[in-house]
């Protein structure tokens, strides 16, 4: 319970730290609580999952999926806002552990991730101001298909960077 209270944290603070950016300390501290709490193990799942969420968001970026305030995305436009970085972060901080239900069946995590992923998209997007130039239903239809196939793999990562103990 105490990691999806400290998810829903950090989510919130990350949607609000474009307009309140100290909000992003909330999210390193939700990360550092969790790290210090589970352990070491977690740190590869929690960078594998940040640097493919990162990539994966800012491809969807410069394919016009999103479209973000002057000045919000990393590396002159190349990457995604930091605080967005960060959501991907707080993601893998749940899939050992307030989400590790969804990883099976194989289906459930299919169809969790099509229709979940997309509604925290369109909230994020609505609070933090980012555009969706292809509009809302093709929009979270891309999202939804995508993301059928990016939590059962994320959860795929989880298992394989299965800390040693």
């Amino acid at each position: 319970m105490a990691n999806a209270v400290l998810f829903q944290l950090g989510w919130f603070a990350g949607v609000y730290s474009p307009q309140y950016p100290a909000l992003l300390g909330v999210i390193a501290l939700v990360v550092v609580i969790h790290l210090a709490w589970l352990g070491r193990g977690e740190v590869r799942l929690l960078l594998a999952v940040t640097l493919l969420g990162t990539a994966l968001d800012s491809a969807l970026m410069h394919g016009g999926l999103f479209v973000f305030a002057e000045g919000q995305a990393l590396m002159r436009g190349w990457l995604i806002p930091a605080w967005l970085v960060l959501m991907w972060t707080l993601l893998a901080t749940t899939l050992r552990h307030c989400l590790a239900w969804t990883a099976r069946p194989l289906g459930l995590a299919c169809v969790l991730g099509a229709v979940s992923a997309p509604l925290s998209y369109y909230a994020g997007a609505r609070l933090t101001g980012v555009q969706l130039p292809y509009g809302l239903v093709p929009s979270l239809l891309t999202l939804a298909m995508l993301w059928a196939v990016v939590f059962p793999l994320l959860h795929s990562l989880a298992r394989r960077l299965q800390p040693v103990e």
